[in-house]
């Protein structure tokens, strides 16, 4: 007999399932084990006198073994689990575990140090089924617009976008680096005549954060399209392509979000709400009192990111909020820029946190080139600069974390959305 998950256990059937034995009542003459695979959870009532063999068994069980069962499925309406149980017949002890050494209520370091029985956990799970109808989702949207995936070397030649917080790694005679994103290689499908592209992957930041959102290596959802007319189209294709995700994550998980993490899953409107930082500023500190010295205002502080928060619900009713016109120097080399000199770009804040730098990217190679030599990047990009060299459209594109997004759905800790987290302190398993 096949295994059924727990899921499709119906009474009047015959089935074989197998998982962990999370509770176990092993009385005089009757046993009752409560089984959980990764799909849910079923009591098993097992009449001792009746199968001595399988008592047997049953008296070698601790919680968290590993055991496959078979038996008749009736209706009980005595068994809280969904009305039904399993009477069985024959049982398979596949594995015994020892004691565990962690609880739920457990320090976070030490659940990283087991992570593997962390995540047995339904909380665990459920996060980690999020992420998949959310990658799938943003997949899905974009496939569905003309994007083609592509995977992008995570091994590179010479340290991208800013030229530090990279990792150095020997290849074979000389240095090479892991890639901070797929930037340049996207633009580079740009020049290639790929027109629209996305690709979810590996991202590593070598910076000593020891925040509740950074990682030193995380998963990036990227994407990159041809022919944009300004940086509005970006942020309409961000809008669009969120709107549609937090749909398909609020029909398929959000009450499973809400029952466990006590967070509703708010599908947005379109579109977003913009300002200005200059406007951000100002309203700011009108409404709340918060003030900043003009010397940082070109940039969004750590403080003010959060307060959009509030702003923005109180403001537009949103929790989303794009924000726009960002000083030149606290830009990267590659954002185009107006007549002005203002980059057309964006960051994008969500419940009070960046998930989001977007931008149209400056493709003709004059400027560019001109562009990294102001930032002082020019000899470390100069193979990237050869994508600008032979014609390349106007494009813009922006990047997603994966883990971020997770978090913030959740209202975790970064380390408690990744299935393994990685920083500065932490490198196993």
């Amino acid at each position: 007999m096949n295994r059924t998950y727990i899921r499709d256990i119906k009474p009047g059937t015959r089935a074989r399932i197998a998982g962990f034995v999370e509770n176990l009542r092993n009385k005089r003459t009757m046993a009752f084990l409560v089984i959980k695979d990764v799909s849910g959870k079923l009591q098993v009532t097992l009449e001792k006198e009746k199968y001595p063999e399988l008592a047997a068994k049953v008296d070698q069980l601790t919680l968290h073994s590993v055991i496959t069962v078979e038996g008749e499925i009736v209706a009980n309406e005595y068994v809280k689990m969904g009305g039904i149980e399993m009477l069985p017949d024959a049982l398979e002890i596949n594995s015994i575990a020892d004691a565990l050494p962690i609880k739920d209520d457990s320090e976070i370091d030490s659940k990283m140090d087991f992570r593997w029985i962390d995540l047995r956990r339904e909380q665990n799970q459920v996060m980690l089924r999020l992420q998949t109808t959310l990658t799938a989702a943003l997949r899905e949207f974009l496939l569905a617009r003309d994007f083609t995936e592509i995977h992008t070397p995570k091994l590179i030649g010479a340290a991208s976008e800013s030229g530090s917080e990279v990792f150095e790694v020997k290849y074979f005679d000389t240095k090479a680096y892991l890639a901070q994103s797929p930037q340049f290689y996207k633009q580079m499908a740009m020049a290639a005549g790929l027109d629209r592209i996305f690709e979810s992957g590996p991202v590593f930041r070598a910076e000593k954060s020891y925040t509740n959102k950074h990682a030193t290596e995380f998963t990036g959802f990227d994407l990159e399209f041809s022919y944009v007319t300004s940086c509005e189209d970006v942020m309409h294709m961000e809008e669009e392509l969120l709107a549609y995700a937090f749909e398909k994550v609020a029909a398929a998980h959000g009450e499973d979000i809400e029952r466990l993490f006590g967070k509703k899953v708010i599908v947005p409107t379109v579109p977003f709400p913009r300002i200005k930082l200059a406007d951000l500023y100002r309203e700011l500190e009108e409404m709340y009192g918060y003030k900043v010295d003009d010397s940082v205002k070109g940039d969004l502080t750590t403080e003010a990111e959060h307060l959009c928060a509030k702003y923005s619900m109180e403001k537009y009713g949103s929790e989303f909020l794009f924000v726009t016109d960002y000083d030149a120097k606290e830009r990267a080399f590659y954002h185009m820029r107006d007549e002005q000199g203002v980059p057309m770009g964006y960051d994008l804040i969500w419940r009070g946190c960046e998930i989001t730098t977007g931008a149209q990217r400056e493709h003709r190679y004059d400027v560019l080139k001109a562009q990294a030599e102001e930032k002082g990047l020019a000899k470390d990009v100069e193979f990237y600069l050869e994508f600008f060299r032979y014609g390349c459209p106007p494009h813009g594109g922006f990047g997603l974390g994966l883990d971020r997004l997770t978090m913030l759905f959740l209202g975790l800790s970064i380390k408690e959305v990744q299935f393994l987290f990685r920083g500065p302190n932490r490198l196993t398993p």
